[in-house]
């Protein structure tokens, strides 16, 4: 079962509490928990619910404006059941010991291309080599000392931290964050 970014986010921020989601056979199941990119998600409940008798309090707790917004939403992912999911963040996961990662040149290739459109997208400039950099010197510095020192937003910096971490160059750790296995390749090899 995957979740989307949308609700690991919302989850990890204390915003998401439920998730609906549509399944033509329950994937989850109460009690369990998920290893995911911002941490460990614990699913409480897992309830086969009318979507009809979905409130607007509800789709608030799953970070939507109204119940009609949801119900349309659900209705865009085909047919199936709707479940409603009690979700709780847990914490980040404890960092296991980084396995070496090689990198292939159409991996690398694949991922000087995403982070060039980054750079190129960005008003102040080519940005994403000099985070790692940084991230790579100080690792589990918290964003906050990491942007004051920078002289940039806190949210801008978890904004760019938050892009390096879905191409799996960065992690989290308890305090702050560190390159993974593949952004330390990255780095290491031809650039």
């Amino acid at each position: 079962m995957a979740l989307s970014d949308r609700i690991l986010r919302g989850v990890a921020c204390g915003e998401i509490s439920l998730a609906f989601l549509r399944w033509s056979s329950p994937q989850a199941r109460a009690g369990s928990q998920l290893r995911t990119a911002v941490g460990l998600i614990g699913i409480d409940e897992v309830t086969e619910v009318d979507p009809g008798q979905i409130t607007d309090a509800d789709a608030r707790r799953a970070g939507f404006s109204s119940a009609a917004g949801l119900r349309s939403s659900l209705d865009k992912h085909g047919p199936g059941s709707v479940y409603r999911l009690a979700l709780r963040y847990e914490g980040l996961a404890p960092a296991s010991p980084q396995e070496p990662v090689v990198l292939g040149g159409r991996e690398r290739a694949a991922i000087d291309r995403r982070l060039a459109q980054l750079d190129v997208s960005a008003p102040r400039g080519p940005w994403t080599r000099q985070v790692l950099e940084v991230l790579a010197r100080r690792p589990g510095v918290r964003v906050a000392e990491l942007a004051a020192e920078q002289g940039r937003p806190v949210s801008r910096w978890k904004s760019d931290v938050w892009r390096l971490r879905e191409l799996g160059l960065v992690e989290p750790l308890a305090a702050g964050f560190r390159l993974s296995s593949r952004g330390v390749s990255y780095l290491d090899g031809p650039g």
